[in-house]
C-alpha cells in the first residue's frame, strides 16, 4: 500500500513519524454510473467554468473558499495552506487519553492504518501501543488531512496503531423530532423477554458479514448480458404487517432463533418442562401451606367453640343450684 499521509505524532515530548494508510477500500461497494435511458450512454460530470462556459482540464482546477457571504471565492494555492501556522499541518499532537466507550461512534469517519516512517521510530511507535494497550485508553489529538483540521482518535489493534478522524461535536445533528412524541411504558417482562431474544442469537458467522446483495446485483447483469432470466437461492420470507402482540412475537422470535440454530425440540421442551416443574413445586407448596393455614383455622374454631360450649355448662350449673337453694 502507498500512504496517503506522512506525520508525526506528539506525546508529550516523545515525537513519533509515522505513514498514514487507507484502512478502507470503498472501490469493492456496490456502485452505479448515471446512464440516458434513451440510449445508454453515459452522463457524465464535466467541470466547466462558470465565466467561461468551457470544459475546465484537470490541471487547471485550483482550491477557493468561499467565506460567509456566500458569494466571493478566495483563491487558495498549496503554498497558502502550507503557510498556515497550525502545528496540525504536520504534526498530531495527543491532547488527551480516554476510555473509548467515551466516544460517540457518531463522530467516527474514516480510519487509517499508522506504520513507523523510520527505523528510529520504531521503539515509540511500540511503547505508545503497548501503554494504551495496558492502560486501556485511546489518544485524542488534532490533525490537519487534505486541507483540513480535524479530531482524531488512536488506538492500538492488533499489534498496530490505527487512526480513526472525527466528526466535530457541532457537526452531530440533535435529536429534534426524533423520540417518540408519547411516553411508552414497557413492563419488566417485556423487557425479560427480549432479553431472552438478545441472548439466543449467538455469534456472528461468514455468511452473516457477506455482502449479499453485491452478489445478488452481480447475477442480475450476468443474466442480462446472457439474455436468460436471473437464478437466486429462494429464502425465508421476513414477516410483514403490524406486530400487535409484543410479547408473542418475542417468544415466537425466541423459538425462531433457537430453530435456525439447530437447537432440538427435545431440548426445549425439557427445558420447558423444568420450568413448568419449578412452578409446580411452587404452586403444590403453596396449596400446602393453604391446607395447613385451613387447618389450623379449624382446630382453632373447634377449641374456640368447646370453650364456650364448657362455659356455658357450668354457668346452668351455677343457675341450677342457686334455684334448689332458694326452693329448700
Amino acid at each position: 500500500m502507498r500512504p496517503t499521509a506522512k506525520f508525526s505524532i506528539s506525546f508529550g515530548l516523545v515525537t513519533i513519524p509515522v505513514a498514514a494508510y487507507n484502512a478502507t477500500d470503498s472501490s469493492t461497494s456496490v456502485s452505479f454510473v448515471r446512464i440516458h435511458t434513451a440510449d445508454g450512454g453515459r452522463v457524465r460530470n464535466q467541470p466547466v467554468c462558470s465565466v467561461e462556459g468551457v470544459e475546465i482540464s484537470p490541471d487547471e482546477i485550483g482550491r477557493g473558499y468561499r467565506p460567509g457571504d456566500g458569494e466571493t471565492v478566495v483563491p487558495l494555492s498549496d503554498e497558502d495552506l502550507d503557510a498556515l501556522p497550525l502545528p496540525t499541518a504536520k504534526t498530531l499532537t495527543i491532547l488527551a487519553f480516554v476510555a473509548g466507550g467515551d466516544i460517540d461512534p457518531l463522530q467516527m469517519g474514516k480510519g487509517y492504518y499508522l506504520g513507523i516512517d523510520s527505523p528510529a521510530a520504531a521503539k515509540p511507535y511500540v511503547l505508545l501501543r503497548e501503554a494504551m494497550e495496558r492502560h486501556q485508553r485511546v489518544g485524542l489529538g488534532k490533525i490537519a488531512l487534505h486541507g483540513r483540521e480535524t479530531l482524531a482518535m488512536i488506538r492500538p489493534m492488533a499489534g498496530a496503531l490505527v487512526m480513526q478522524v472525527l466528526l466535530w461535536p457541532h457537526q452531530i445533528r440533535p435529536m429534534d423530532g426524533v423520540l417518540p412524541e408519547r411516553q411508552v411504558e414497557v413492563h419488566a417482562n417485556e423487557v425479560e423477554a427480549a432479553e431472552t431474544l438478545m441472548d439466543s442469537f449467538g455469534q456472528l458467522s461468514e455468511d452473516d458479514v457477506h455482502d449479499h446483495y453485491r452478489e445478488a446485483l452481480e447475477e442480475i447483469v450476468a443474466a442480462k448480458l446472457a439474455h436468460r432470466e436471473p437464478h437466486f437461492e429462494t429464502g425465508e420470507e421476513p414477516p410483514a404487517g403490524q406486530v400487535m402482540d409484543l410479547m408473542a412475537a418475542l417468544q415466537d422470535s425466541v423459538r425462531a432463533a433457537r430453530k435456525s440454530r439447530g437447537e432440538d425440540e427435545e431440548g426445549e421442551a425439557a427445558r420447558s418442562t423444568a420450568r413448568s416443574g419449578r412452578g409446580t413445586k411452587k404452586s403444590t407448596a403453596k396449596k400446602t401451606a393453604a391446607k395447613k393455614t385451613a387447618a389450623g383455622e379449624a382446630t382453632a374454631k373447634k377449641s374456640a367453640a368447646k370453650k364456650s360450649d364448657a362455659k356455658k355448662t357450668a354457668a346452668a350449673k351455677k343457675t341450677s343450684g342457686r334455684g334448689g337453694r332458694r326452693a329448700g
